[in-house]
């Protein structure tokens, strides 16, 4: 049996359309009709050698310019396409705030996400689909919408070229504007876009989002991913991120450590949580982490388990959520109260970023409401034992040589800045919430 919700779909590009279009556009997009002689901003990373506990975004001698790519592309790109009118709503100007109880579960009320169209059906089933060219995807966004390249460099330094060609053959990865952003600087990173890959995790493409999230070296700039059949409705490879200057309450919950990776990646459970997961952390190199979280990620979508990830603490931490909140929706296990809500849980909601569309679920959010949402998409205990299982395998058979050194289990809750505690309200979402 075929399992298929109905919701409607995020608009993420003003030029997102259903139906196909024939032809040139005329309308600059990042296809051949448009791309002869275009020019974006290309920001070139370095690539890190050092162990993720140990980096700062103030240890290069390029670290003026590490500002630059934080403050002026990000920030001040993103400001710049607000100011051009190019989003759907003005983000600025919704409601926010932290939710009193133990866990400051943030909820906002944006009713500009809400859209008056009808419900497209989406497969819930298959985490792995093939890339559809009839359908909506990135090439077809406006070249306006496209912040900057973003790759690393030929010389192992930073660089920042204000006009650099693209080269459509190399495929660069870009990062362009959410024109229905959650909060302050959404952005959506778009590995390899020319090669048009379906939304599905490989370790090039995640060691790229842990490395913005290196650069970016904002605890409140976070990266998230959701699979097909997680609530991801573009099948074309992409991470989100944004800034919210409030601790996430997943970066709060107390972890057990299972174990730890010979590569230094230690491995825990997250406790106290209504979403059972792993969380991922430390490492001798940056891609150490990676492709131990990339190769857990792979597992899961060989074996059709959908799943979010959140990027936090500077590439520091790694989340890993199997759910299965839109298997048991398109099987009617889901209470018609829940869905009315029309909040559908992926990576953001599940780190405890609640983005509410109707007034009344806002004036009425508490932290059991959110945690009887968030626990209907928790795998069981029993079923997360497996779907461990599953990836310990893979992580053993992946990595050449790994050994997973299995280690006293042990409870530890961060202290980064990010996770500290912070005030009961948040006016509003401004360039405020992102520090200087």
């Amino acid at each position: 049996m075929m399992l298929r919700i109905k919701r409607v779909p995020t608009v993420v590009s003003n030029y997102q359309k259903e139906e196909a279009e024939e032809g040139g556009c005329g309308r600059n997009c990042l296809r051949s009709c448009c791309l002869p002689g275009a020019k974006l901003p290309l920001y070139a990373f370095k690539t890190a050698s050092k162990a993720v506990s140990e980096q700062s975004p103030v240890d290069s001698v390029n670290n003026e310019l590490e500002v630059e790519f934080l403050d002026s592309l990000v920030l001040g790109e993103w400001e710049d396409r607000m100011q051009r009118g190019l989003f759907r709503y003005d983000v600025t100007a919704c409601e926010t705030k932290v939710i009193p109880g133990k866990y400051g579960f943030i909820a906002q009320l944006n009713e500009g996400r809400h859209l008056k169209k009808r419900p497209t059906e989406f497969r819930v089933d298959k985490v792995l689909q093939p890339f559809d060219e009839s359908k909506f995807n990135f090439t077809k966004v406006g070249q306006e919408e496209v912040l900057f390249q973003f790759g690393a460099s030929e010389d192992n330094d930073v660089h920042f070229f204000p006009y650099a060609p693209i080269d459509v053959d190399n495929s660069p990865s870009v990062v362009a504007i959410n024109v229905s952003p959650i909060e302050y600087g959404h952005v959506l990173l778009i590995p390899r876009i020319f090669e048009c890959l379906p939304q599905r995790i490989d370790r090039e493409s995640f060691l790229l989002a842990l490395h913005m999230a290196v650069e970016a070296g904002n605890p409140y700039f976070r990266l998230g991913y959701n699979s097909l059949g997680a609530f991801a409705t573009i099948n074309h490879l992409h991470f989100q991120a944004y800034y919210l200057a409030t601790p996430f309450p997943i970066e709060r919950a107390p972890s057990k450590k299972i174990t730890t990776t010979s590569g230094g990646v230690k491995i825990s459970h997250i406790l106290n949580y209504p979403v059972r997961g792993l969380v991922f952390e430390g490492g001798d190199s940056l891609k150490d982490l990676s492709d131990v979280v990339s190769d857990a990620c792979i597992c899961l979508q060989e074996n059709n388990i959908p799943y979010n990830v959140l990027i936090a603490d500077s590439g520091k931490r790694v989340f890993l959520f199997p759910q299965c909140y839109a298997e048991k929706q398109a099987l009617g296990e889901v209470s018609s109260e829940l869905l009315d809500t029309q909040v559908n849980p992926a990576v953001w909601e599940i780190s405890g970023h609640m983005v509410l569309k109707r007034k009344e679920d806002y004036e009425g959010a508490s932290e059991e409401n959110a945690w009887r949402l968030l626990a209907e998409v928790s795998l069981s205990e029993e079923r997360l034992e497996e779907v461990k299982e599953l990836i310990f395998e893979a992580i053993s058979s992946c990595c050449v040589g790994e050994v997973v050194a299995m280690a006293p289990a042990e409870e530890s809750v961060s202290t980064d800045p990010a996770h500290e505690d912070s005030d009961d309200s948040i006016k509003g979402s401004h360039p405020a919430m992102v520090p200087a």
